[in-house]
């Protein structure tokens, strides 16, 4: 035979590359280890950097394999030690091979939170505009679509991102990248989804202007997703993971529709789906994530304080009889739910009215009763507007036992609500009494 497939006494290219793989894994563990005892141990960075721009493939991606150990070390210096390789990961963005560019982008990943310098360098050497070219080139990677999304997080959470991190994300292609991976399809990958989505999260939170995002369709893409995970959460799919993307998406719309135009709100949020799904994700997380669904009430909160045509919305399609029982919940769920009752009493006379045929005023005296200052205060501001805007609601509410739980409240050491309580006594319900 021509070709002998195993020569164990000779040193073979395949056997001097796995004593080189072992030799730098060894190194990524000493350096992690004793980074504290040696001086000089940024020349063992700067051979290792030798290593990793070298022409042998193998060894380079050991080396990347070692360097991404090292950014993960609980160490403050390492960071910056590490700058001699920055430009050579952002370079390996663009490669070829894909489990190469994972690590460099997990490894930039890690850096970029440790040193504000490493950050600045990264700015300069144009880590936006590779990050950028890397998701487009790699937009079929899951993989590799979930670690530049890691990475992006990672320098939109700086505590300088506001000022020079995010209008150079908001000037490039990132914003219609991330929203494209927004996609109804569970089957995308979670992973890559929940990535993109908290980078839009922290896009939003850390500016006031968002116009950029509402023009790339940010709320249309947000909402859509929402109504597709409170159809499937309705139905069962409860998906592990799956209230690691409902967050940011929930944080994603809250905080952009105060941003949106009334007018523009239909095109943005599409049809009132986003109000049903919102309902389901309240109630299929009350119990088991309670935090979850008090920030989805919380989305609903801005939605019917934004929208009389969202508040109307709530009516028509009954959704206040599955409101009015979150009302016994505690956890801040009960004053969220009150609240979205009192956006939807504020807008128009004839919601009220429609409030009161619905049976609110029974589950107002409830929570007149309750402990927390915050849901008598509400209960006492919406129980004024369901008795200005009808005679019949004074009425019913005296039938209920009402007057009684005001002459109450007018004992207790809270003034904002005893004054509240007097004046509805005095000025509404005088001739009841």
């Amino acid at each position: 035979m021509s070709c002998v497939t195993h020569q164990p006494n000779s040193p073979s290219s395949s056997t001097a590359l796995t004593i080189s793989d072992h030799s730098l894994l060894c190194l990524s563990h000493v350096l992690v280890s004793v980074w504290f005892c040696c001086d000089r141990l940024e020349n063992s960075v700067h051979l290792l950097v030798g290593l990793f721009t070298g022409s042998d493939a193998q060894c380079r991606l050991q080396a990347a394999r070692c360097l991404h150990e090292l950014s993960h070390s609980p160490h403050t210096n390492v960071a910056a030690a590490c700058l001699p390789a920055t430009p050579y990961l952002l370079t390996y963005l663009s490669g070829q091979s894909t489990k190469l560019t994972e690590l460099c982008l997990y490894t930039l990943g890690n850096l970029c939170p440790d040193s504000e310098g490493v950050k600045e360098k990264l700015l300069a050497q144009g880590i936006i505009p590779a990050l950028a070219s890397c998701f487009e080139n790699q937009k079929h990677n899951l993989a590799v679509v979930e670690a530049v999304g890691f990475t992006l997080s990672q320098l939109l959470q700086t505590s300088t991102a506001a000022e020079k991190v995010i209008p150079m994300v908001l000037a490039s292609s990132l914003p219609s990248q991330l929203l494209s991976v927004l996609t109804p399809d569970l089957e995308f990958g979670l992973g890559a989804v929940i990535e993109c989505a908290w980078c839009l999260h922290y896009l939003i939170c850390s500016s006031e202007d968002h116009r950029v995002l509402l023009a790339h369709g940010a709320l249309r893409h947000c909402s859509s997703l929402l109504v597709t995970l409170g159809g499937a959460v309705a139905c069962g799919n409860k998906e592990e993971g799956m209230e690691l993307l409902i967050w940011p998406l929930l944080r994603c719309v809250g905080n952009l529709l105060p941003s949106c135009p009334v007018e523009d709100l239909r095109s943005q949020v599409g049809d009132f789906d986003l109000l049903v799904a919102l309902c389901e994700l309240v109630h299929a997380y009350l119990h088991i994530q309670p935090a979850l669904a008090r920030e989805t009430a919380w989305v609903l909160n801005n939605l019917t304080a934004h929208s009389s045509e969202f508040c109307s919305a709530v009516l028509t399609f009954n959704l206040v009889q599955r409101l009015v029982p979150l009302l016994h919940f505690s956890q801040g769920i009960n004053t969220m739910v009150l609240r979205i009752l009192a956006n939807i009493a504020h807008k128009k006379k004839e919601f009220c009215v429609q409030l009161l045929e619905l049976g609110l005023l029974s589950a107002l005296c409830a929570t007149l009763k309750m402990t927390e200052p915050e849901m008598v205060t509400l209960s006492l501001d919406v129980l004024f507007m369901m008795i200005v805007s009808s005679p019949q609601a004074a009425e019913q509410f005296v039938r209920l036992g009402g007057l009684a739980l005001l002459e109450a409240i007018q004992y207790n050491s809270e003034g904002q609500m005893r004054r509240r309580a007097t004046y509805l006594l005095e000025q509404h319900l005088l001739t009841y009494q």
